[in-house]
This record gives structure tokens, C-alpha cells and sequence, in this order.
């Protein structure tokens, strides 16, 4: 059976989910900056280790000075940050890897 069309980023993450207990790869949706805090003085979103839940924001994605809040599709612990803070994305990249839960 499809799947359902869960809307933004992380389609192509929700479909891995179905292979068991492989890590989930959430990807950038555009192409722009990464930013793991709103600011340098703030607390980063998440970290590795971290229990997140569907609408917990992850990142940052700063795309033609309009800032995108990156938000989780799914439940599970963050595994792997996967790119440095400030660094640029490409679309499609890898962000995080998450243990679903």
C-alpha cells in the first residue's frame, strides 16, 4: 500500500521507516544554510541523544535570508548531526539520523 502523503520535508525519511530498525535519515528540504540555534547565543534545537516528537523543531534552514524552521515528521532519539552549524546544505542532504521510536 502507498504511503500517505504526509505533506513537507520528510517523505522520502518516512518511507525508510517501513525497514525496521535501520536509522531514520531526515533530509534538508531546500537549498540554503544550516543553523542547529536561532541565534549563537541560544540553545542548539536538539542534540544527539535527544527524544524528539511530529513538530519539535530540529534546525534552521536560512534560504534567501528567509529563515525555515526544520520540524520532525516522526518520533525517535537523535542518532547523528550530520552537518556543522552555519555550514550550507544541499537539497536532499542528510541532516540528522534518528532512532524511530
Amino acid at each position: 500500500a502507498p504511503l500517505p502523503d504526509l505533506g513537507d520535508q520528510a517523505e522520502e525519511s518516512e518511507a525508510r521507516e517501513g525497514r525496521g530498525e535501520t536509522l531514520l535519515e531526515i533530509t534538508s528540504p531546500m537549498v540554503g544554510t544550516f543553523y542547529r540555534a536561532l541565534s549563537p547565543d541560544s540553545d542548539p534545537f536538539t542534540k544527539v541523544g535527544r527524544q524528539i516528537s511530529p513538530g519539535d523543531v530540529l534546525c534552521i534552514i536560512e534560504a534567501m535570508k528567509l529563515m525555515n524552521e526544520l520540524e520532525a515528521e516522526t518520533a525517535g532519539v537523535i542518532q547523528e548531526i550530520c552537518i556543522g552549524d552555519g555550514e550550507p546544505v544541499e537539497y536532499g542532504q542528510v541532516l540528522f539520523r534518528v532512532q524511530p521510536s
